[in-house]
């Protein structure tokens, strides 16, 4: 039988080394799409600066598709109180929100997100004869608009309602102008300051600009908590519970905000 060289099989074992390391450095093929989902607990449900729980505690819960095109759908869920605690609604005890739109890219460090978003309380009667708010309010069901541009870590966003937003009467067109940052700390920490200025149209006294300074951590395995110093000059002659006892609650005041989530 011939015999090998040594030189030979040192060739051959190269050659498997680097035809072996190719193949491990071989990215696996995009997916068409994702699917996830995450639940979270938050110690005050604020949008837009304003107590959707009449500063109770939420839990909360959605699900993202997202397609390699850049479309995507999604659904999120929480507990809230302001339905009727504000509205002088009967019914109205969670609130559904279902979205959908288009991410893309424009330039380098340069992208856009448009699309619709819909804010639904299952159930409710917001304004309804024989409620405390009959007559002073419509329906708390509120359908928006977006557009977003992201620069780097820098974000501007608008959302524009059609039809009465959050049941103020004669609303339809109301705004939101968000601007907002996304600051990488390291180690998993991560800062978002952000300031929004809310338009509710035909009813001045309830436009208010709003701030916040979020502090996040992400712990790994879809975990993350957060800490939001919420702030905003809304009014206390119009964001005050007024169907709530006793004398109500301001819900547009400055807090602490406490949340924890998990993504899977």
């Amino acid at each position: 039988m011939k015999s090998v060289s040594f030189s030979k099989l040192a060739i051959a074992a190269a050659v498997v080394i680097v035809s072996g390391t190719a193949l491990a450095q071989t990215k696996a093929p995009e997916p068409d799409y994702t699917l996830s989902y995450n639940v979270g607990a938050v110690s005050d449900y604020r949008f837009r600066g304003i107590s959707q729980t009449s500063k109770k505690p939420a839990v909360q819960g959605g699900i993202d598709f997202a397609h390699k095109s850049g479309f995507y759908l999604g659904a999120w869920a929480s507990n809230v109180k302001w339905v009727k605690d504000f509205n002088g609604a009967t019914k109205g005890s969670y609130e559904l929100d279902l979205y959908g739109g288009y991410k893309g890219e424009i330039a380098k460090d340069l992208t856009f997100d448009v699309g619709v978003i819909t804010y639904r309380y299952p159930g409710n009667n917001s304004g309804a004869a024989g409620t405390p708010g009959a007559g002073a309010f419509s329906k708390a069901d509120t359908n928006e608009y977006y557009g977003a541009l992201t620069y780097g870590m820098f974000t501007a966003k608008y959302n524009r309602s059609a039809g009465d937003f959050l049941g103020n009467l004669h609303s339809s067109g109301s705004g939101y102008l968000d601007l907002s940052a996304a600051i990488d700390l390291g180690n998993g920490f991560s800062l978002t300051p952000h300031v929004g200025h809310q338009k509710v149209s035909n009813t001045s006294i309830a436009n208010y600009t709003d701030y916040a300074l979020t502090l996040s951590k992400d712990f790994g395995n879809g975990l993350s908590a957060s800490v939001a110093a919420i702030g905003s000059n809304g009014k206390r002659a119009f964001y005050t519970n007024t169907f709530v006892s006793n004398t109500g609650k301001f819900i547009a005041d400055d807090t602490l905000v406490l949340g924890v989530k998990y993504s899977f």
